[in-house]
């Protein structure tokens, strides 16, 4: 399917965009549905158009609306959105945050992340498995842009994902397909206000300049259009390598104590971009992080692993030992992790056994791998086993199952590797 002018197909009229936006949900729908609405005019429309989807049939709509509390007109504006909320019988619940971001740092991306947590938090404590996001064709456009200008990748090329999960909750983005003008003319016919960000003109942000330029590369042929079909286009190739990478995968990766552990031989005789993806995805599954290194640290972790080396990145340690690469964590990541028994403990693994008063679990470290007379027998390196988990008493190790010492306690993943496996898939 190519983009038109004003979208995938055209979706000018309120008829072809309600048709649209139901195509994105299942038959039946979920008993809830979150919607996401800051109040500009892209999720404005969105809660009026799935309102009108979904008015006769028994879906329960909710609404939520992020105040990051950088602005002083934040809190009015979420309240605003609460009362648009509200004039169309929905629930409305304003989400705070409280952390704030830090002093360095992008702060665009750190508001970014921190709004998907607040959302999703709010979608699990609601019971909501769905939550649409108003992206349209023109944020896709732009994420293309500013993905080229970064030199990314195939993933990177391929922009906003129409649909993925978080935390277990479906991120759905019913409104990719459809123009941000399409969806302001939808509002004025409805005689529904929306509510303008002064950061849209703030050029500062890298998105804003990318935005304004687009006007100009349109003369040359560089429409909204073209450039989601580009994002379309390598979403299917990102597919296939998926594939590929999956079945690459399943021949040559074992999951042992916790590390994604790769045939060095096989690993070197991949192509660049799968054992990139491969990388990529171990990295990510160890460290339990939402979002992956940029691509030239990971191209030099790839070349670093294959020449026999060793490295840290993106929270884990990548290491060669018996012709095999390792991805474990990194030491400094769980120097400090401390948790109860039962619990779950860098966000990977939980921790059970017997009678465990006063005990407390902790990464096994250097000093605790020297109480494990029979760690080698585990076949695994040193580095890999002191970054599991183990239970402690004053400062004695009691037990670290993975490293040979049992005790009567065991130290189970919160991931089963088949997850591993089927990441591949759907990233």
């Amino acid at each position: 399917m190519l983009l038109t002018e004003t979208g995938i197909e055209k979706t000018g009229s309120r008829e072809k965009m309600i048709s649209t936006l139901r195509r994105h949900f299942t038959t039946p729908p979920p008993a809830r549905i979150g919607i996401a609405v800051s109040g500009g005019g892209d999720s404005v429309a969105l809660m009026h158009l799935l309102q009108e989807c979904f008015g006769d049939e028994p879906v329960e709509l909710m609404v939520a609306t992020v105040d990051h509390g950088l602005r002083d007109e934040s809190r009015q504006e979420a309240e605003a959105v609460a009362r648009m909320a509200q004039g169309l019988g929905l629930r409305h619940e304003i989400l705070t945050w409280q952390q704030g971001p830090e002093e360095t740092g992008n702060l665009q991306d750190q508001a970014r992340r921190a709004r998907y947590e607040l959302l999703v938090d709010w979608a699990r404590r609601n019971g909501i498995p769905v939550l649409a996001l108003g992206h349209t064709a023109d944020d896709q456009a732009e994420t293309v842009i500013m993905r080229l200008t970064r030199a990314s990748g195939v993933n990177g090329l391929a922009g906003i994902p129409v649909r993925r999960t978080q935390d277990g909750v479906s991120l759905v983005r019913p409104c990719l397909a459809m123009r941000r003008v399409d969806l302001r003319q939808y509002l004025r016919a409805v005689e529904q206000d929306w509510i303008e960000d002064p950061s849209n003109d703030d050029e500062s942000f890298d998105r804003i300049k990318i935005r304004k330029a687009l006007a100009v590369l349109e003369e040359l042929g560089l429409t909204v259009p073209a450039l989601a079909t580009v994002a379309q286009n390598m979403g299917k190739a990102q597919k296939a390598l998926g594939w590929y990478a999956f079945l690459s995968a399943r021949d040559m990766v074992q999951i042992e104590a916790g590390a994604v552990v790769f045939e060095l031989r096989k690993f070197r005789t991949l192509p660049d971009e799968i054992s990139h993806r491969l990388m990529m995805q171990a990295l990510l599954w160890v460290s339990g992080g939402q979002y992956p290194p940029r691509r030239q640290p990971m191209i030099e972790a790839v070349a670093i692993a294959q020449r026999g080396g060793s490295t840290t990145l993106a929270g884990c340690r990548v290491l060669s030992r018996r012709d095999k690469i390792w991805v474990c964590r990194e030491a400094a990541m769980v120097q400090k992790e401390r948790c109860e028994p039962g619990e779950v403990w860098d966000h990977r693994w939980r921790f059970f056994g017997g009678k465990l008063e006063a005990c407390e679990v902790r990464a096994v470290g250097e000093l605790g791998l020297k109480s494990c007379p029979n760690w080698r027998d585990q076949g695994c390196p040193a580095p890999v086993l002191e970054v599991t988990p183990s239970l402690w008493r004053d400062g004695v190790l009691v037990a670290a199952p993975l490293a040979g010492l049992a005790n009567g306690c065991s130290a189970e993943p919160i991931n089963s590797a088949e997850e591993f496996f089927a990441s591949l898939l759907s990233h």
